[in-house]
């Protein structure tokens, strides 16, 4: 896919600046982990570089062609669907069930009871959702993986387990990581921007 470059990027909310001139280059294939305190825009910074919102200056090159998967702050989850209904809805036709069903089973969900794998995930804890947002994101195929806090509410071993997933399956793919955690950051990424 090439780098994503951002120059010169400007954005405000009202009153509120929150990117004057920012420029950045995304290598491909490269981990990068985005830092600030909240409300420093990066949350803002994704949605720009997905093309979900428009900065009001500045050019954004090398996204045009770009296929990208990512867990947002909120799950967004089919609710009256199963985890791996939900995971299915990124994927080609010919992924077999068994290969979502393994997914799932490698953070957690399916190990303990069957019924994990056929039961509306409205039924699910926050961390078992999470689980699945992030497995949709790292089985669709795409060039950038966007994680915004993607181990948000999940408890210290989970996290580990996660991450150790996450590591396993990025592969090329380029990574972006919005945490607050600077052992994520460390461990998942090459590179952090402080913003």
């Amino acid at each position: 896919m090439g780098d994503i470059r951002l120059e010169n990027i400007y954005k405000r909310y009202g009153e509120t600046i929150v990117f004057d001139g920012f420029t950045e280059t995304f290598k491909d294939g490269e981990a990068v982990a985005v830092m600030g305190p909240s409300g420093s825009g990066k949350t803002t910074l994704l949605r720009m570089i997905m093309g979900l919102e428009k900065p009001d200056g500045g050019e954004i090159t090398g996204t045009e062609d770009g296929r990208f998967a990512c867990v947002f702050q909120e799950n967004r989850l089919i609710e009256h669907s199963s985890a791996p209904e939900n995971i299915r809805l990124v994927l080609e036709k010919d992924v077999p069930p068994e290969a979502i069903v393994e997914e799932l089973k490698s953070v957690g969900i399916g190990t303990d009871s069957a019924e994990e794998l056929t039961k509306p995930v409205s039924q699910f804890s926050g961390g078992m959702k999470r689980r699945v947002a992030i497995i949709r994101a790292m089985m669709a195929e795409a060039d950038t993986v966007i994680l915004d806090e993607p181990f948000k509410g999940l408890d210290e071993e989970l996290k580990k387990e996660v991450m150790g997933y996450v590591e396993d399956k990025i592969g090329t793919s380029r990574l972006i990581l919005v945490t607050h955690d600077e052992d994520e950051a460390k461990q998942l990424c090459e590179r952090i921007i402080k913003i």
